[in-house]
């Protein structure tokens, strides 16, 4: 499938000209229209994910030496992460229902990720880089009320509007007790699970200058993220050429940065002083939990030893807070210390001291208050900072969730599912900007990287000359030039055509332009189609019991069996309506009921 989005400047005698914006409706199939020429409505959950930088592909420093030298790679080999051809980063979809939020992600942020190291000296190489995780992930389009009563776990507990996934405070390993020493990732089992180590202060060390590393391939932020921060404007300066962060604050609340898996939002650092006046002061939250030093009277585990737990884990988790001795944690030391465990700290509303005066923050690490975008009052949780934007526990979230934490990755989204917003290899291109000196016109438009294009012309909207400049995109805005001459051509008008994009690592993506996704140069077309299916594997072609397009749709000839989630098929396209249609695979696995596969993308006649 073809698309053009027509994008005209008129040259009015050559001295002035102006844009004049295509109607969307003559140029997209009607299916695409809701999603690619209009906004839903400005609620939070949908308006709130970075699409500003969509169609870009996703890039790592793979080195130090990389990285002072400003060398990015957009394919890379090592460990779990493997990107042998380039991705798309972020959000690239997403879409609503009554219910939910559905969005689609690489799981790759928009700025250059790594490098990342085992040790501050950075000489030995972290295990693994990150890769396209292609996850599909719903959240409640509602929050869900107060519950408190679950412990956040291992993986996403939420997803970064960049999206970039969300993990909790802890690294998942604890002190094993009769071995006197912490599980780890080198061995030795994960813990006995009652002194749970921090992550940013056991695993800080591997973290890039975003804050973030990998668990096999998925990248993920444990503590404040001031990439995300920084495209947001959220008080983060960035040099570029350090690859360095800083915090600078402006006096701006700050925005969303993501939202957990119960519904509820996570904000920056910053916000009103007062919860429920927003024309009070801006300032930075205060974390209400301090390290068990002695301070405001709490237990000092430098004195008594890690024999005791601290309130709130009884409280939220149902721990004694006495331990039997062979529960103790090792004794407070350079090893171990202070801080290495998150029962290391209190809940400062324990100590006698209170919310709104003391600190800002509950125990869940957030509070009921009034933001930008929410002037009524939402339930939110905030990340929490030194001044000079050192990571301050607990981070993003406490150890519970606020709420019932309904949300997680999924296989697909429901059909009856509205998309309002769709980018990466599907981004439409526009025009940015003009700009004519010296009787050149220079056009910027804003592109897909790895896309081609070509630029049309005309002296009307119904007539083009298709032999205008080629490109292909290497970033997400390009710019062309045309020295149009006054006596033949007094009024112009000029488009834009996408012709092909470049093979890229598709899985996950459903590219609106070719249809068939990216590693075959721009994939099905006519009566081919190459179709990608996530969740089970395909089966075999002889226990294929029945191959269509579209629904009902017409019978599909299967051609080829690519990998265990992507085939090619062969139809007659004449026959099936205007609109988009998946692939169904159909066939009944041995001692199991009759299973329909369907494609994540979808062929356009």
């Amino acid at each position: 499938m073809r698309q053009t989005l027509h994008v005209h400047f008129k040259l009015m005698h050559l001295k002035s000209f102006k844009s004049i914006p295509a109607p969307c409706p003559h140029l997209l199939p009607a299916a695409l229209l809701a999603s690619l020429c209009f906004t839903a409505a400005a609620e939070p959950q949908l308006s709130s994910w970075y699409t500003g930088q969509s169609g870009k592909y996703a890039r790592i420093f793979t080195s130090k030496e990389n990285e002072a030298a400003g060398i990015t790679s957009t394919t890379w080999s090592r460990g779990q992460g493997n990107q042998t051809s380039p991705t798309y980063a972020g959000v690239h979809e997403v879409h609503h229902d009554a219910g939910w939020i559905y969005i689609r992600t690489s799981g790759l942020g928009f700025h250059v990720m790594g490098p990342w190291y085992l040790n501050a000296a950075k000489t030995r190489d972290f295990p693994s880089f990150p890769g396209n995780t292609a996850t599909t992930y719903r959240i409640p389009r509602t929050p869900s009320a107060f519950s408190g009563d679950t412990t956040t776990g291992f993986g996403p507990i939420g997803y970064f509007v960049d999206g970039v996934a969300l993990f909790d405070a802890t690294d998942t390993f604890s002190y094993i007790n009769s071995r006197g020493s912490d599980g780890s990732p080198q061995g030795g089992g994960r813990g006995d699970g009652v002194w749970n180590r921090d992550a940013y202060v056991n695993e800080g060390v591997t973290f890039d200058a975003a804050n973030a590393h990998q668990a096999m391939n998925l990248h993920h932020y444990h503590a404040n993220a001031p990439a995300i921060r920084h495209l947001l404007g959220d008080n983060v300066d960035y040099d570029a050429g350090a690859n360095v962060y800083s915090e600078n604050f402006n006096g701006d609340h700050s925005p969303i940065l993501g939202w957990v898996s119960d519904g509820h939002p996570i904000y920056g650092p910053y916000a009103y002083s007062d919860p429920d006046d927003p024309a009070s002061p801006v300032r930075r939250m205060a974390s209400g939990y301090q390290k068990r030093d002695g301070s405001n009277a709490s237990t000092n585990l430098n004195v008594t030893g890690r024999t005791t737990l601290p309130q709130w884990a009884n409280r939220l988790q149902g721990r004694t807070t006495t331990l039997a001795s062979n529960r103790y944690g090792p004794n407070v030391s350079t090893a171990y210390i202070l801080g290495h465990y998150l029962e290391d700290y209190a809940y400062m509303g324990d100590l006698g001291l209170s919310q709104g005066s003391d600190f800002d923050l509950n125990e869940y690490n957030g509070r009921l208050c009034r933001t930008p975008e929410f002037p009524d009052g939402v339930w939110a949780y905030f990340t929490t900072i030194e001044t000079d934007g050192t990571p301050l526990f607990p981070y993003n979230i406490g150890r519970n969730f606020y709420g019932t934490p309904t949300g997680g990755n999924t296989n697909n989204i429901p059909a009856t599912a509205t998309r309002s917003f769709i980018g990466g290899p599907s981004k439409q291109h526009s025009a940015r900007d003009t700009d004519r000196g010296n009787g050149v016109l220079t056009l910027t438009w804003d592109t897909v990287e790895g896309a081609s294009y070509q630029v049309q012309q005309g002296a009307d909207l119904q007539n083009w000359t298709e032999g205008g400049d080629e490109f292909t995109a290497t970033a997400i805005t390009q710019t062309t030039s045309d020295t149009p001459s006054p006596a033949t051509q007094p009024t112009q008008f000029y488009r834009l055509k996408r012709t092909g994009i470049a093979n890229y690592d598709d899985s996950g993506f459903d590219n609106q332009f070719e249809g068939g996704g990216g590693n075959n140069g721009g994939g099905g077309g006519g009566d081919n189609f190459v179709a990608t299916f996530t969740g089970p594997p395909l089966p075999p072609a002889d226990v294929i019991q029945e191959l269509r397009i579209g629904n009902p749709g017409i019978p599909a000839v299967l051609l080829s069996i690519d990998s265990r989630t992507q085939l090619t098929i062969s139809f007659d396209a004449t026959a099936l309506p205007p609109g988009n249609h998946a692939v169904y695979v159909i066939f009944t696995p041995p001692g199991r009921p009759q299973l329909t596969l369907t494609s994540t993308n979808r062929f356009s006649p």
